[in-house]
């Protein structure tokens, strides 16, 4: 049983990303379903027993190995030369937000600086954009949740009670730091391989 948590750990620690007991299964060469779950569980409560910065995080039956909130702030600092400017990833956020993204919408919302935002997104490969009538449809690519380590409608779970302005000003906030967060522990984990 050690073995195998120690496995897992490895695994989640290594992909630094959102995985499925079935990907977990896959990746450790253990067939039994029950016995990863059985596992994760126990790895996630002795995560709970330590004094660690990280834990082990259950997000409707995905698994990831995660820092802990009360030390997001430490990342906050070192992210300090992201590679998209912060406007760019407030308007990133709003796309994700929207999702999938009328262009007009997010002009209105981030204002004509966003064409240029856009721009940068869409030739990243973060964003694709498609002609619909007298606008664009903004959709996120499989590299946002790549290199982002978010689930689909996570960030837009983040949104769902905004009601003013000033609230989605704060949401977006927090979906910017949450990626920002995620793009720093998956970095750590590629430093931490080599």
């Amino acid at each position: 049983m050690e073995d195998l948590k120690n496995r897992i750990e490895a695994v989640l620690f290594t992909t630094g990303r959102f995985l499925t007991t079935e990907d977990i299964s896959r990746m450790t060469g253990v067939t039994r379903l029950e016995l990863i779950i059985d596992t994760l569980k126990e790895l996630k409560g002795d995560y709970e027993k330590r004094e660690s910065s990280l834990e082990i995080v259950n997000d409707n039956n995905l698994w990831r190995l995660n820092i802990k909130k009360v030390y997001l702030h430490l990342t906050e600092r070192l992210l300090s030369e992201s590679e998209f400017d912060r406007p760019t990833q407030e308007t990133l956020a709003v796309i994700a937000y929207k999702q999938p993204a009328l262009q007009s919408d997010v002009i209105k919302i981030r204002g004509n600086k966003a064409y240029d935002h856009i721009k940068i997104l869409t030739e990243t490969n973060f964003v694709t954009s498609e002609k619909s009538g007298r606008t664009r449809i903004l959709k996120l690519t499989s590299k946002f949740y790549e290199y982002f380590d978010v689930v689909d409608d996570s960030l837009k779970n983040k949104f769902e009670s905004v009601i003013d302005k000033k609230e989605l000003k704060d949401a977006i906030n927090d979906a910017v730091k949450q990626m920002e967060a995620s793009k720093e522990l998956k970095e750590n984990s590629n430093t931490n391989e080599n």
